[in-house]
């Protein structure tokens, strides 16, 4: 059974809050079936967009960089994605270790 973006995003949002890593929605996108960005910033100047991705051929799903660099640049790809996709939902995670918990089980 798949979860519905916002319990998703809340659910992540918690772990975060558990682990004390600080995250915050940037954009709110469809409750029910709106994809999710995760940006991670480093608080250096560098950040890092995840998106999921789904593999046709296993079935599996995995979290992979859609852009990473300059700050900057990376906020111009998630508007990008913005511009295409308004039910899209964007994910802050500031921390200076680099850590998301994107790879920990049931985030996939």
């Amino acid at each position: 059974m798949k979860l519905t973006a916002d319990i998703w995003v809340s659910a992540y949002l918690t772990r975060l809050r558990l682990s004390e890593i600080p995250a915050f929605v940037v954009q709110k996108g469809d409750a029910t079936a709106g994809a999710v960005l995760i940006k991670l910033n480093t608080l250096d100047g560098q950040a890092c967009c995840y998106q999921r991705s789904f593999d046709l051929m296993t079935g599996d799903r995995k979290w992979v960089v859609l852009s990473d660099g300059d700050e900057p640049d990376v906020d111009g790809s998630i508007a990008k994605q913005r511009g295409f996709d308004p039910d899209l939902w964007v994910i802050e995670v500031e921390d200076k270790q680099g850590r998301h918990l994107l790879d920990e089980p049931g985030l996939d």
